[in-house]
């Protein structure tokens, strides 16, 4: 289990009003510079597809967003644990369930919160809004209005609507129990189960996993009164009804003995210890209370070693995630225009769920999370960063939509469908998240430089508070004291360790050190003392040599060649000592790395070629196969120039060195990177667009990297400083608190240490 993240009041409200409100935007995808781009978005052109449209309608797939847009409506009257705070309070949770439907499955989303808990006006204001959108995602919405609302709108509208917190619950909780009974010996008509919590996601979860094959009788249902056993009249609504039991169990205590399967939506502590102890032999339990699970896993696993746990948890195996679930199906169901998302659609995804589960994990997956997963009793259901999903699930969605009857538009080539949704994938969050799932996994000692910078001591706080190990501030108490408590996070003095000379009981070790290092480059022991003393970024880096750090994070106050002047006199980072410095650039779900943009002034063909080796070395570290292109104006000899002939030799110096990854040049960037530009050089060895590029200067690579980020507005991880025997990175002095987070974390993975 790795450490729960704490996430203080001051960071939450940060995150969300920095650097704008909110946590999305709208951006046009067509050209709006010209005269004649206005004249094709608005008026005169737009009447044309108007008119298309007005003559058969099914053409508004094509001609608008509709077909990629859906939804997110909530009126705010059961947020999260938090019960009903209204309409506007649920916005945070509607933005971000919308970047969610983007991030994982590319689905367009726009959130609507109305102000209104008649579920009449519910259903008149989104059945008017049909037109606008391709799918229909309720969340948030209190029982039984919910079940009224969408069920009178799958009645009335022809597009699809789906109520996550019934449905998504119950299908990635359809998809864990059939690969738990699966290494339990046991099938699902066989066994007994008992549901407690009888909310929509708990009524959702028994009427799914019964369409799948489990029996009316064997399924006992509880709420708070007790057991819905026939004959109840307490306490009772009609769709508690439809699950009510003939039995004579009357407590969740009854319900427990012997059942094989507990399902549980509903507190904290409901399931004890002593009803696990009842339970038959290799129970299944899926304790799904959030945040805090009916049991926890060890608590359960401490009386039944042989129990399966899963929980709503990220930081414990077999975490029942809805984003493993609503943006696939949705995915699929928009991609054949479907009039609703019906029961076999959704047992579909959970087939296709487990199914993958049982699939050999890519290591770029095991890489992300730190350690190897295998298909058993820690892993029965996939992990949300599974780059698989968005090729697996939507296709099973969309062909269990077409054999029933609600495509609108079937998919006919399923191959080149499946080809699409790969070309969908966004690799950059995948990449930070398996930077900061192995910081987590190293809990390394992490050596915060310059502790007197509160974007520094907010990415400290963050480090640590998030679960990736211990951060080391380098500051005076005092000071860093005031500008916690200017930030707003007071309360973190007591948490962090703040380091200085006045309080390092090493300082004499490293004075003698550096004093022995330096003496021939003219430092006497009066200059090494001033040096270790005043400078923290040499007293930074002593801490780290000798061993009173795992790793090491600065320049956010320094130009980074200074900050890399001094750490020389401590570490070994020059050229001559293999250092290299490669930026990451993501960009609109490309990641480029270019090098070398710290180290090298004007490298030579073999510092070139040391310069790719360690591009290569990066990018394997980041989980990418590495394509090098050489970079240059000139391509592949012409025009012929004498600038250009470095770059035209290194590949030769790799040819002679045999390494194990594709590259070549010397070849323009357009080349490298357009497929359609490579094509007039069919001769070029790199398979695909360039995933690093090797530019001739220092210069060249700054202006590249700087340029991105202005113009284009890419984020940039680095430069990360590889080729060096110990972890440090350097930020640059214009970074914020999440770049300077992210640059802890790949200290913290040793990306860039080679010995």
């Amino acid at each position: 289990m790795t450490t729960k993240n704490r996430v203080t009041p001051e960071e939450a409200l940060a995150y969300h009003l920095d650097p704008t409100p909110g946590k999305y935007e709208i951006v046009a995808s067509k050209p709006m510079t010209t005269q004649r781009d206005l004249s094709l978005a608005y008026s005169p052109g737009v009447a044309v597809p108007v008119e298309a449209i007005a003559e058969r309608p099914e053409t508004a797939y094509d001609y608008t967003v509709k077909g990629n847009m859906v939804a997110v409506i909530s009126n705010g009257t059961a947020i999260l644990g938090l019960g009903n705070l209204g309409a506007l309070a649920s916005k945070p949770v509607m933005e971000g369930k919308a970047v969610l439907f983007k991030r994982f499955a590319d689905v367009n989303a726009i959130d609507i919160e109305l102000a209104t808990e008649d579920p009449e006006e519910i259903i008149k204001a989104v059945s008017l809004m049909g037109p606008t959108f391709g799918g229909i995602n309720l969340e948030d919405i209190k029982a039984p209005e919910c079940f009224i609302i969408e069920q009178r709108l799958k009645e009335i509208m022809d597009i699809p609507v789906f109520h996550d917190d019934q449905h998504g619950t119950a299908v990635i909780c359809a998809a864990g129990l059939l690969n738990a009974l699966e290494i339990s010996g046991k099938k699902i008509e066989d066994c007994k189960i008992v549901l407690n919590g009888a909310g929509a996601a708990g009524i959702a979860c028994l009427e799914l996993i019964k369409a799948m094959g489990a029996k009316h009788d064997n399924c006992i249902m509880c709420d708070t009164k007790g057991v819905i056993y026939q004959g109840r009249t307490e306490g009772m609504n009609q769709w508690k009804s439809a699950h009510a039991a003939k039995t004579d169990a009357r407590t969740l205590e009854d319900a427990m003995k012997g059942c094989d399967v507990f399902l549980g939506v509903s507190a904290k502590g409901a399931l004890t210890p002593e009803m696990v102890a009842t339970m038959a032999d290799n129970p299944v339990i899926f304790a799904m209370a959030n945040p805090d699970p009916e049991i926890t896993p060890e608590d359960a696993q401490a009386v039944r070693p042989d129990a399966i746990v899963a929980t709503g948890r990220s930081d414990y195996p077999n975490q029942v995630n809805n984003v493993l679930g609503f943006p696939y199906l949705f995915r699929g169901a928009l991609d054949i225009h479907a009039r609703a998302i019906n029961d076999e659609m959704k047992i579909a995804c959970a087939k296709a769920l487990a199914d993958l589960a049982r699939e050999d994990v890519p290591d770029e997956v095991a890489m992300a999370y730190g350690r190897k997963l295998t298909f058993g009793r820690d892993y029965i259901i996939p992990t949300p960063f599974d780059p698989r999903l968005i090729h697996v699930i939507p296709p099973a969605v969309a062909q269990a939509g077409m054999e029933t009857g609600v495509a609108r538009r079937p998919i006919i080539d399923m191959d080149g469908y499946v080809q699409s949704l790969k070309a969908r994938m966004d690799p950059t969050a995948a990449i930070l998240q398996g930077i900061n799932a192995r910081a987590r996994q190293a809990q390394a000692r992490m050596i915060f430089t310059e502790g007197d910078d509160p974007r520094v001591l907010r990415a400290a706080v963050a480090y640590q508070r998030g679960g990736m190990g211990t951060a080391l501030v380098v500051g005076r108490e005092s000071h860093v004291k005031e500008q916690l408590e200017a930030a707003g996070i007071g309360d973190a003095y007591r948490e962090l360790q703040i380091v200085n000379s006045t309080n390092c009981k090493h300082i004499e070790t490293y004075k003698d050190f550096l004093y022995r290092r330096l003496q021939r480059q003219g430092m006497d022991r009066e200059d090494a003392h001033k040096l270790a003393t005043r400078d923290r970024h040499v007293f930074a880096a002593l801490m780290l040599v000798h061993g009173h750090g795992d790793g090491m994070i600065t320049g956010a106050t320094r130009k980074s060649a200074h900050v890399l002047e001094l750490i020389n006199k401590v570490i070994d980072a020059k050229p001559s000592d293999g250092a290299v410095g490669i930026t990451a650039l993501l960009h609109k779900g490309k990641v480029v790395l270019i090098g070398d943009t710290l180290v090298h002034e004007w490298p030579d063909e073999n510092d070139l070629a040391d310069i790719a080796m360690a591009g290569a070395r990066v990018a394997r570290g980041l989980g990418i196969e590495p394509r090098v292109a050489f970079a240059s104006f000139s391509t592949f000899g012409y025009p012929v120039s004498e600038r250009a002939m470095k770059m035209h030799v290194a590949p030769q110096v790799l040819d002679e060195r045999g390494v194990d990854f594709e590259y070549d040049g010397e070849m323009a960037v357009d080349v490298a990177l357009n497929p359609e530009m490579m094509k007039h050089y069919p001769f070029c060895r790199l398979t695909g667009p360039a995933n690093i590029l090797v530019v001739p200067a220092r210069h060249s690579a700054s202006i590249s990297v700087k340029l991105m980020q202005e113009m284009a507005g890419a984020t940039v991880i680095g430069p990360i400083l590889t080729g060096i025997p110990h972890s440090v990175q350097i930020c640059s002095n214009r970074a914020t608190v999440n770049d300077i987070l992210h640059m802890a974390a790949l200290s913290a993975s040793k990306l860039g240490q080679t010995r």
